[in-house]
């Protein structure tokens, strides 16, 4: 099972959500750690194109932030820093974690200068490297009237030595962690195929570049097995789709979902005749 399943009882709102972070916390592994560290280092190895993406202004902060991830994992997560490594220190640094890494860099705006994303839910790391903020959430519906300004702002004031995290989540019809692809339409089938998706999300400034260093922890569980555990799952979740704004749901995938979770529900919940 997995340890986030962030649903509210309250309608859907497009809001950013963060909490402060205690940086021993920064970092998760968990028992399935080797594998995904094996899967990450796969990916790394025979998608690089797909999950790697560089640019010089990038560098040194990716040295930067080796070095202090190294050092908290030395402090926080003992005997899991690795050995030295030849390749540029961003890669070297997702070798060791099961977070994806995004490095930003502030210039005329808050850039991606460097990232490994092994773990994408059907977007395409290659087309966002060197975007602005605004541009890479751009498809995002609501974003730049409801997050644009907060979410610069944020980045501006995240102050050394602190940390903030939030939660996000979708329905998907796969347990795999690498879905670089794929239409945002409607899971089809039912509960059973579907798979809850939760990203936890941290961001933390570098104190010698000023960097911030954004990172996706993934999170999949069986959207079934959630309902088996709290019979309140499928309520809430129901309400937090159909309440979205309907451009919203468009692009979460999750158009008519509600819909019929709803009616499965009624129908299950009426007594036998």
């Amino acid at each position: 099972m997995i340890p986030y399943v962030p649903l509210e009882r309250r309608s859907f709102r497009l809001h950013m959500g963060l909490r402060p972070l205690e940086l021993s916390r920064w970092l998760e592994f968990d028992e399935d750690a080797e594998s995904v560290l094996a899967l990450r280092a796969r990916l790394i190895d025979l998608e690089r194109a797909r999950v790697v993406a560089l640019d010089e202004a990038g560098l040194a902060p990716s040295e930067e932030l080796l070095g202090v991830l190294r050092e908290h994992l030395t402090r926080w997560h003992p005997g899991r820093g690795g050995p030295p490594g030849s390749d540029h220190p961003l890669v070297e640094a997702a070798r060791l974690v099961e977070e994806d890494l995004c490095v930003m860099v502030r210039e005329d705006a808050w850039r991606l200068r460097a990232a490994v994303v092994c773990f994408p839910s059907r977007w395409d790391l290659r087309e966002k490297i060197g975007a602005t903020l605004r541009e890479i959430h751009g498809p995002v519906p609501g974003y730049e009237a409801s997050l644009g300004d907060p979410v610069d702002a944020f980045f501006d004031r995240i102050g050394e030595g602190r940390a903030f995290w939030r939660l996000n989540w979708t329905l998907l019809e796969t347990p795999e962690l690498f879905v670089p692809e794929g239409a945002r339409a409607a899971p089809g089938g039912d509960l059973a195929d579907w798979y809850f998706r939760v990203e936890r999300q941290t961001f933390r400034r570098l104190p010698e570049s000023g960097a911030v260093v954004f990172t996706i922890r993934t999170y999949v569980a069986r959207a079934s097995a959630l309902a088996a555990r709290d019979p309140d799952f499928v309520e809430v979740l129901v309400d937090q789709m159909a309440s979205a704004p309907p451009a919203m749901q468009a692009y979460k995938g999750w158009a008519g979902v509600a819909e019929r979770l709803e009616a499965r529900r009624r129908a299950s919940s009426r007594p036998d005749r």
